[in-house]
């Protein structure tokens, strides 16, 4: 066996590691915030090595094998991007659906301190207090 083979196992066995917790973090942690906190972050993280897996598995092939260069160095571009693509849409997806889940009406078990509910409050006084200076413009204007 060579070295980029155990190399492509390690990163695959970190990877199957990753996705695995964070399947177990789906079934066990008690409510939809914590649950998609710890999915979110693990199969990313899981996700990356399984790129790394496969640009290290094309970065060798394209040395071992010079006539087919293009084709591997093709397939770490299009892994590269897919990385970059899933690093900058995971957490954002998460960020949505949490704050979607918030919005609807969805609020944390356990939670020591809610920014959401401060500035949803927050963002009331704001516009009772518009609507009071409104109102109280045009009663002055008749």
């Amino acid at each position: 066996m060579t070295w980029i083979v155990i190399l492509v196992y390690v990163f695959l066995g970190i990877s199957l590691t990753f996705n695995g917790l964070g399947a177990v973090a789906m079934h066990r942690f008690p409510d939809m915030y914590t649950r998609l906190h710890g999915a979110t972050k693990t199969t990313t993280f899981g996700t990356i090595f399984a790129s790394l897996a496969v640009i290290a598995y094309a970065a060798y092939n394209a040395w071992k094998y010079p006539q087919l260069w293009g084709k591997y160095f093709a397939m770490c571009i299009h892994t590269l991007i897919a990385l970059l693509a899933l690093i900058v849409t995971n957490p954002t997806g998460a960020h949505a659906i949490a704050r979607g889940a918030y919005r609807g009406g969805y609020k944390p078990e356990y939670v020591v301190v809610d920014y959401y509910k401060e500035a949803e409050e927050k963002e009331k006084k704001e516009e009772k207090s518009e609507e009071e200076k409104e109102g109280g413009e045009e009663c002055t204007s008749n």
